[in-house]
């Protein structure tokens, strides 16, 4: 009987067993599946407009070989190179955001609160007439900041700073019991669960919060840049972005990286559709708006790119068109649309060594006077005049008048802007 009944429950209990078996393996692996799957949703959709078929196609045709069986001969209108005096390339575009009282963007908080406000707006990946090449590359997947005092200021929202000080303190605490305890091995598990991270460090991002966060006007003010952000980030360009998400923060600055004022995407588009339609191809794009906290990375990887107070891309004025991949008589074609742009006063452009036909454009279509930009030289990194000249007005520099030819669509004249 005992026998019997033991043949019986045997195959029950296995069968339970078997069952709580296949339940742990679905309820503990599906979450990690699901994860996964989120997670590459996430990058899929963060990286789609650089991404997409269309893009793709777009640049193989940009980098695609070109055939010059007519031996075209580069040159680089007077238009296009550097004045005698390079600061006034410069001043020509600080001079207009002075005559506009143009609105510099100095982080990715202010270029959300001018995309919100329609004086920048979103430009497209790739059209039919030109495609983004290159704009964004820096851009990292850190925290948004505010920058101001040339330093990045952590922006929070009530809940994250409370829990920000809560860190700070959990490591300075740490920090000063492992000074007292005279284990090596404590030690370095110590400095290991904490990053390395210096008491020194510590002691200076908890004073940096202090200063803005513990005076009323900036803590609200900065609680405002950061609702503002996550406003826009709940829907830009067609789909929402977690700021929270290292992955969806970068995807989030190449957007607005990805940007200029209506006035300079006019310029843009016109330039594109004549050389479209020469070439039956996109017009490379390099870079668009840059507010100064990344021009000032940017400039890290790249010396042209200027570091002055006024830097021309801050504006969303000013955008780049990559030439590495034009042929001779396709630069010539784009620099001639360019100079009659120029001559009729709508823009400043310069032919830059890095590769880039560095555009400008004036917000009312109208050049600032001499008398402006002249004004404007020490502004744009000008040394100031000598004493005895101090009251003299320098005569508009000019152009060096011999041609500049070149037999390959790569230039070696350094400039900066």
């Amino acid at each position: 009987m005992k026998e019997t009944a033991k043949q019986l429950v045997t195959p029950v209990i296995l069968s339970v067993a078997g069952a709580v078996a296949v339940w742990a393996a679905l309820h503990f692996t599906a979450p990690k599946s699901a994860s996964r799957e989120a997670t590459a949703t996430s990058v899929s959709n963060s990286i789609s407009s650089f991404d997409s078929d269309r893009w793709r196609e777009a640049v193989e045709k940009v980098k695609a070989d070109r055939v010059n069986p007519e031996n075209v001969t580069l040159e680089v209108p007077p238009e296009l190179r550097h004045y005698d005096d390079r600061h006034w390339f410069l001043a020509t575009q600080v001079a207009d955001v002075k005559k506009h009282n143009i609105q510099t963007c100095q982080d990715f908080i202010e270029v959300a609160m001018m995309l919100k406000r329609g004086e920048m707006v979103a430009v497209p990946a790739v059209t039919d007439d030109y495609v983004l090449l290159g704009v964004g590359a820096r851009a990292d997947d850190g925290a948004f900041t505010k920058y101001e005092d040339d330093q990045p200021i952590p922006l929070y929202d009530e809940a994250q700073l409370r829990n920000e000080y809560a860190r700070l303190n959990a490591l300075r605490s740490s920090v000063t019991g492992s000074a007292k305890t005279k284990s090596a091995k404590q030690n370095d598990k110590q400095k290991q669960s904490m990053g390395s991270l210096p008491f020194s460090s510590v002691k200076e991002q908890q004073a940096l919060l202090d200063q803005y966060y513990n005076q009323p006007a900036t803590r609200q003010q900065l609680f405002t840049d950061y609702d503002s952000l996550q406003s826009l980030a709940r829907s830009f360009r067609g789909r929402s972005y977690d700021i929270s998400s290292p992955t969806d923060r970068q995807a989030m600055k190449i957007a607005m990286l990805s940007s200029l004022r209506p006035e300079a995407l006019k310029v843009l588009e016109e330039v594109a559709g004549d050389y479209h339609r020469q070439y039956d191809r996109p017009l490379p794009v390099s870079s668009l708006v840059r507010p100064e906290q990344y021009q000032h990375t940017l400039h890290r990887y790249n010396r042209a790119a200027t570091t002055i107070d006024t830097p021309p891309h801050s504006t969303g004025l000013a955008f780049d068109i990559d030439y590495r991949y034009l042929s001779a008589g396709e630069q010539n074609f784009v620099m001639g649309e360019l100079a009659r742009m120029k001559n009729a006063g709508r823009i400043e452009v310069l032919r830059e060594r890095n590769a880039n036909f560095h555009v400008f454009v004036f917000i009312d279509g109208v050049r600032p006077g001499d008398d402006l930009i002249t004004a404007s030289l020490q502004d744009a990194g000008a040394p100031p005049p000598e004493p005895d000249n101090a009251d003299k007005t320098p005569a508009k520099p000019t152009r060096a008048p011999e041609k500049t030819k070149e037999k390959s669509a790569k230039s070696k004249r350094r400039v900066k802007r």
